[in-house]
């Protein structure tokens, strides 16, 4: 039997190493959407058994719920349930006389568009931008008046329904291009809400040379030069530019225009019984894209492409250090992506008594607040004072002014101290009243920060006698 509970405890002493195994470690955690591990866990590719490391938000967005921790367990990471939805500008307020629609959920990078009640006219942009600091750019108005367009001009045209000098919202005017021009544009243009034609009016163009261009050898059937294609944006290749005659059959090529971009047709014609083909390259502006993100501000487009312009605005509170604008090239935005520093207020100059009851440290930004009281006095003057969006104070410099009372004035009284004509703050009498006279109020009176005595003065009244008449 001994044998038997030694060969059970042999094995059991054997089995110990199996299972008295080393805790499991994690490798570097898990990335999860709109979330980015905390800097000081970043790097490190494993983690012990039971250690946690936490996640933040990523920038633009914010948390909502869920815990920013995940915990390191057997070898496993516990899963994340921190939830981070994209920071939102919220309501944009009442638009007075109209509405504010909105182009999404009101997220960072988006905008909100105004539109006016009938009868209404729009003021200002008819958007604002969701920036980090809230709504941004000019508020919208609607001011009371009906919208009206201004008489489309198109030379070498003839519109519909003849001379008009005011045309209201919904007004149609249509288009017929003169003999020898050709219609470049929409045919019919309707008055916008926002008094503007919608399309754009278009152009009437002298009809393309290559439309009426005769041959310079009918014999032949060879093409002159072909002349330039007006508002094509296209030019013909350099090596074709000093040739005057071609061949039938000589095919030249064209170019976009510095800027322009092909975006369709074929860059090239033919000479074909003395008339050159028609050319169909279609070369349309290059985009630039977005100007780049102010902090603190926002740029204003005329649009992103090759010639329009972004003018830079900062938000309220902050001054532009750089060039303003930025102009869309060939090769993209000119200049750099300007910064806006927030206002700063010089220290308040002036002399004054009055303690600062803040210590805030300069530099003083835009809505930073001083406030100041008296540890003897009054304050004159106002108690806080910021630093306003021009960068100066709101307000002078306060200063504490020592207060005194006069002697007191109670009739029939007399009082305790000297008989001055003038008494400091915290000054403290004892007032009796004459003989023959009782007191009403306080016997003891202090003098006050205001030059005023407290609680009051107290009063002094004769006291009635009494008479008794004999019979």
């Amino acid at each position: 039997m001994r044998n038997v509970w030694r060969n059970i405890l042999v094995l059991w002493f054997m089995a110990l190493p199996a299972s008295a195994q080393l805790p499991k470690k994690c490798s570097a955690p898990l990335e999860y959407p709109h979330t980015a591990l905390d800097k000081k866990f970043t790097g490190r590719q494993t983690f012990s058994s039971g250690e946690k490391v936490y996640y933040n938000c990523a920038e633009d967005f914010t948390p909502s719920k869920g815990s920013r921790a995940v915990q390191c367990l057997e070898g496993k990471w516990t899963k994340l349930t921190l939830k981070c939805e994209k920071k939102s500008c919220g309501n944009a307020g009442d638009l007075q006389n109209g509405q504010f629609h909105y182009e999404g959920n009101s997220f960072l990078g988006e905008k909100v568009y105004a539109t006016c009640n009938e009868g209404y006219t729009l003021k200002g942009p008819n958007y604002m931008i969701c920036k980090k600091s809230g709504w941004t750019g000019e508020v919208p108005t609607c001011e009371e008046g009906e919208t009206t367009c201004s008489t489309p001009v198109v030379a070498n045209s003839v519109k519909s329904g003849g001379d008009v000098s005011v045309y209201w919202v919904g007004d149609n005017v249509t288009f017929t291009c003169s003999q020898g021009f050709e219609l470049d544009g929409a045919p019919q243009v309707t008055c916008g809400p926002d008094g503007q034609w919608q399309p754009q009016p278009p152009q009437c163009l002298p009809l393309p040379d290559d439309k009426t261009e005769q041959s310079s050898n009918k014999e032949t059937g060879g093409c002159i030069a072909p002349p330039t294609i007006k508002n094509s944006n296209a030019n013909l290749a350099d090596k074709y530019i000093t040739m005057t005659s071609f061949t039938s059959g000589d095919r030249v090529q064209y170019v976009c225009d510095v800027g322009y971009n092909q975006v369709g047709g074929s860059r090239y014609r033919t000479c074909k019984d003395g008339k050159w083909t028609p050319l169909f390259l279609k070369c349309e502006p290059k985009l630039c894209g977005s100007a780049g993100e102010i902090l603190n501000g926002q740029f204003t487009y005329t649009g992103v492409e090759f010639g329009d312009t972004a003018t830079a605005v900062c938000d309220e509170g902050y001054v532009l250090v750089g060039k303003a604008i930025r102009n869309c090239m060939s090769n993209g935005w000119d200049g750099r992506v300007p910064v806006c520093e927030a206002v700063v207020c010089a220290e308040p100059s002036g002399e004054t008594n009055a303690v600062m009851k803040c210590l805030q440290e300069p530099p003083y930004t835009y809505r930073s607040v001083l406030r100041y009281e008296c540890h003897v006095g009054t304050l004159i003057g106002q108690r806080e004072i910021w630093c306003t969006r021009d960068g100066t104070w709101s307000a002078p410099l306060p200063t504490c002014r020592e207060m005194t009372c006069s002697s007191p004035n109670v009739p029939g009284a007399s009082w305790t101290r000297a008989q001055n004509n003038l008494y400091q703050y915290s000054d403290t009498i004892s007032i009796e009243c004459n003989p023959g006279y009782y007191m009403t109020g306080p016997s003891t009176v202090t003098c006050g920060h205001d030059g005023r005595w407290f609680p009051g003065l107290p009063k002094c009244r004769r006291a009635r006698r009494r008479n008794y008449w004999r019979n």
